[in-house]
């Protein structure tokens, strides 16, 4: 299958800009219709649909359905586009210049809080609920921060402000009984963090894998703490997501799709050490790293009492002004 990789920009303001000048077909200029339309699929070809993802690890869950044929099996030939944060594909979801997200549900509660229509229409990948986590804090040794607490009047780096990082960061630090209001949150790619820290530029950052295990193989970092396990137990990383206006004019299509991804990430948990193989091309990760590598739990399923927890969370702390309407939130298929 002939794979073409698409680049979005780091900030949903500046994709909008970006992707106003793409035309309506896919963001690498392959496809000048709009994502919802594809006329040979009439006559038996494959729709073709974009689907966003963030350069990290459990994004080889999609990968490996690409690869493995499992999209093409139900009738689908999928084109991936990174961005560095799930918030900056929002604005391409909702105007259909990408058919599908893969992202944290914070963004997509977030989205819908101001007014987009977006729907989650699977699950996609789960922090683990004990032992090592997929995802944590990390600070210099000699930084002075030994537990949550110490991270109130501190910058901590995430990748994306007023999302998953910050909000269970924030939630960690108030049951250690700091102050989260004193926490400074700065805004960073991942690939950039470790060298930051090592600057001096931030005093702590929050990775996912696997730009955790290699920050924690630096014997001068040390762990802070896994902020998932400390807010809510095993809960969604990330989750698929589409516009709820695409959903409904194309539930065939969407169907399809949560049938080809499910399988997908069914397939990756019962094959894990061919799933690691494939992060050496994915995202250029040396093989001995890939299969040291921690992994979330992949699974198509929708962990919805963990992703409202997240939503009261998000109202807790500012981030929204409301719960979220879970009568609007998920997508229940055909």
């Amino acid at each position: 299958m002939n794979r073409k990789f698409a680049s979005l920009l780091a900030t949903a303001a500046v994709t909008s800009l970006a992707l106003a000048g793409c035309g309506s077909g896919s963001p690498s200029g392959g496809d000048t219709s709009p994502a919802g339309e594809n006329s040979g699929a009439a006559s038996g070809e494959l729709e073709k649909v974009t689907l966003g993802v963030l350069p990290i690890a459990p994004s080889v869950g999609a990968y490996y359905g690409i690869e493995r044929g499992i999209f093409e099996k139900h009738g689908l030939d999928v084109e991936l586009s990174t961005s560095n944060a799930g918030a900056a594909m929002l604005p391409a979801v909702a105007n259909e210049q990408i058919t599908f997200g893969v992202g944290n549900p914070q963004s997509v509660l977030n989205a819908n809080d101001r007014g987009l229509d977006m729907k989650i229409i699977a699950g996609y990948s789960n922090s683990l609920g004990e032992g090592e986590d997929i995802a944590g804090v990390v600070a210099t040794k000699d930084s002075g921060i030994a537990g949550w607490d110490d991270l109130a009047g501190k910058t901590v780096s995430v990748n994306a402000l007023k999302t998953q990082g910050d909000l269970t960061i924030m939630e960690a630090v108030e049951k250690a009984g700091g102050d989260p209001a004193a926490v400074n949150f700065s805004e960073m790619p991942f690939q950039d963090m470790e060298a930051q820290l090592e600057r001096g530029n931030t005093d702590a950052v929050w990775f996912p894998e696997p730009f955790l295990s290699r920050a924690l193989a630096d014997d001068a970092n040390q762990l802070v703490g896994y902020n998932f396990q400390e807010a809510i137990p095993g809960m969604p990383t990330m989750v698929t997501f589409t516009s709820g206006t695409y959903a409904s004019e194309n539930p065939e299509v969407t169907q399809k799709f949560v049938d080809a991804m499910t399988e997908s990430l069914a397939a990756v948990e019962e094959n894990p050490e061919e799933a690691r193989a494939m992060l050496t091309e994915f995202i250029n990760l040396p093989e001995d790293a890939a299969q040291n590598l921690r992994m979330e739990e992949l699974s198509g399923e929708i962990r919805k009492e963990q992703i409202e927890q997240s939503g009261q969370l998000m109202v807790k702390f500012g981030f929204i002004g409301k719960g979220p309407d879970v009568e609007k939130l998920y997508w229940e298929g055909q």
